[in-house]
């Protein structure tokens, strides 16, 4: 029996935990889940900590593959996900059919939450590279929540600190008493691909390598679906 340490950005957070949880009771492994963003993780990796499996978006994994920090053949796509806007439940929906509409509803909400891009998130760092290309960051900012994780985003939006909340679906999927609108509009879509890989520096290989074959199992495919997010991993 190992103990595998998995390094995951949060956007994988919820498939991680339930099928981690469905390994261990099969493998008889046990799992050391480490979340947080994926600027937060890729500095501790960088400064050295090696965990048996990292799990990051798919440009920071193949800079990773390149420098040969991975080993070879392990790095694979798990999931993709989408920038959603959310409301609380039972508020009426907004109008974000397209950039003009979206513009005006935050310009119009009782506060705006997003992830913090201090802290790292993927999510967040576009959402507020957005802001300014749209021309509003200074409106919008003035009554902003900043969560360090993107559940804290849709967190806020279900206590009601917040009319509006953007963040990766598969993140507020996970926080109940909040309503997905849907992704943000046209050209202002914001895909991630999540992938995970086996560090050269893994202490278990062989435990983080079945862990990684049972997250990308077929049957599991569904449940990724329902997670919010796109099974990369199906050929």
């Amino acid at each position: 029996m190992a103990i595998v340490k998995v390094m995951s950005a949060g956007a994988v957070e919820s498939m991680v935990k339930a099928l981690g949880a469905e390994f261990e009771r099969d493998s008889g492994h046990k799992l050391n889940l480490v979340f947080n963003t994926a600027g937060n993780l890729r500095e501790r990796f960088q400064n050295g900590e090696e965990p048996d499996l990292l799990i990051l978006p798919q440009t920071a994994m193949a800079e990773y593959e390149k420098q040969g920090r991975l080993v070879p053949g392990s790095r694979t796509d798990l999931g993709r996900t989408v920038t959603g806007v959310a409301v609380r439940e039972g508020a009426p929906v907004p109008d974000i059919s397209t950039p003009e509409s979206f513009k005006q509803v935050l310009l119009k909400a009782n506060g705006v939450a997003y992830s913090d891009p201090r802290a790292g998130g993927s999510s967040g760092t576009f959402f507020a590279v957005l802001l300014q290309k749209m021309g509003i960051a200074e409106q919008v900012n003035k009554n902003v929540f900043l969560g360090k994780r993107g559940y804290e985003v849709a967190q806020a939006v279900a206590d009601g600190r917040v009319e509006i909340g953007t963040t990766f679906i598969s993140e507020m999927l996970t926080v109940r008493g909040v309503t997905i609108v849907g992704p943000l509009p046209g050209p202002m879509a914001n895909t991630n691909t999540y992938t995970a890989a086996i560090p050269a520096g893994s202490e278990h290989r062989d435990g983080a390598a079945a862990l990684l074959r049972a997250l990308t199992d077929p049957a599991s495919a569904t449940r990724w679906t329902k997670a919010g997010l796109e099974p990369a991993f199906l050929k």
